[in-house]
């Protein structure tokens, strides 16, 4: 499998391998404790396979897609609590600069931080440029990251941090958007943010630090707007969008490590993989699903966003800007023994009794490549025609 990038060669092979049951024994409609069971079994089979695929990320601490290598540091502190370790990945400084700079810069990033307990992972980028984290084909490379960590570690994909200094910040601001369903919370070091939509970030935590002296490309100004900006969000939104921004006074580029206070502030925020409401726009790089939506492949573009939440087994959409979506339902987000409303507008556009199957539990986790995105059912509405 090494060589042509994990999830890619999972999603292959997933598609050709043996079921985990029978196909009447897939489709059987299962009770809230039988769909426990059968998920368990189709988590651990997967479980085997990914870690099989991530061996020669243990071996050789390094991530390859094509002609991409991303080499890794990695390091772990701490003990092992009870519910996994935490994952923190660290990106770099450096950019459009020699290869030797841009190494020295990742070699720094390995002592920057340091978790009381964690999984502390930095990333050497596959490019050397301004853009080095966050290019296109990228975010493929973090999710292998994750899964290396979670099927060799024991990390707790709930427990996942992505932090940045410099150009790794930069990286931060695009990343952490993004792959907002990814993450439990996020802090941006010293970095740029662009032009950067920040409305996901509605249930991911986010921290921004900036020397107040920091004025090359505008940074203690652009990061201030942004502060801003989450505090705007917030106040519109009060349960969501949960930030702390720092402009460190007397600084400038280099705060003298008064970013690392971030490393406890994420430490404890855990990620919901399914909140009660979802404010989706798709940023630079397109992505067909986040957190239990999924959207048609042929319709995204830069800009399109679904807004909605779910209470009492109603899913109110107030935006949507497809023809179409599929939800990603189990008994965390509704009570999959009772109708599950639709709502556009006010106006009722489904209404379904769903079923619990392995076959979903499989489907979905074939597609999402997350443990926690192993869903019972689905259910696909038509917006408009």
């Amino acid at each position: 499998m090494k060589g042509k990038g994990i999830i890619m060669t999972l999603l292959a092979f997933m598609a050709i391998m043996p079921c985990c049951a029978g196909n009447t024994v897939r489709r059987k409609s299962l009770d809230k404790e039988q769909a426990a069971a059968a998920r368990a079994d189709v988590i651990d089979h997967w479980y085997r396979e990914i870690r099989s695929a991530t061996d020669y990320i243990a071996m050789d601490r390094k991530i390859i897609h094509g002609d991409l290598e991303m080499p890794i540091s990695c390091m772990v502190f701490g003990q092992k609590p009870d519910d996994g370790y935490s994952l923190y990945i660290s990106l770099h400084g450096g950019g459009n600069a020699p290869k030797d700079l841009n190494d020295s810069q990742w070699q720094n990033q390995w002592h920057l931080y340091r978790p009381a307990e964690g999984v502390y992972i930095c990333p050497r980028a596959p490019y050397d440029d301004w853009d080095m984290h966050f290019k296109p084909g990228l975010d493929e490379f973090y999710k292998d990251i994750i899964l290396f960590a979670y099927s060799h570690l024991g990390v707790n994909p709930d427990k996942v941090y992505i932090m940045g200094y410099s150009a790794g910040g930069d990286g931060v601001w695009r990343l952490a958007p993004r792959m907002a369903d990814t993450w439990a919370a996020a802090s941006m070091m010293a970095g740029h943010p662009g032009d950067v939509s920040l409305v996901n970030l509605r249930n991911t935590p986010f921290m921004v630090w900036c020397g107040a002296l920091d004025s090359a490309y505008d940074r203690n100004r652009q990061c201030s707007a942004r502060i801003a900006e989450l505090d705007s969000l917030q106040n519109s939104d009060p349960e969501g969008y949960i930030h702390e921004g720092h402009i460190v006074a007397g600084k400038s580029h280099w705060m003298d490590q008064a970013d690392t206070l971030a490393v406890g502030w994420m430490a404890q925020y855990r990620r919901n993989p399914y909140p009660s409401k979802i404010v989706w726009r798709q940023e630079e790089v397109l992505h067909d699903n986040f957190y239990w939506v999924s959207v048609p492949d042929d319709e995204m573009a830069r800009g399109k966003e679904v807004r909605l939440s779910v209470r009492d087994n109603v899913i109110s959409i107030d935006r949507c800007d497809y023809s179409r979506l599929t939800f990603g339902l189990n008994d965390s987000i509704v009570n999959l023994d009772k109708p599950v409303k639709v709502k556009m507008n006010d106006r009722t556009i489904a209404r379904k009794k769903l079923v619990r199957s392995m076959e979903t539990m499989e489907k979905t986790l074939h597609e999402r490549q997350d443990a926690r995105y192993a869903f019972d059912s689905e259910l696909e509405v038509i917006i408009k025609r």
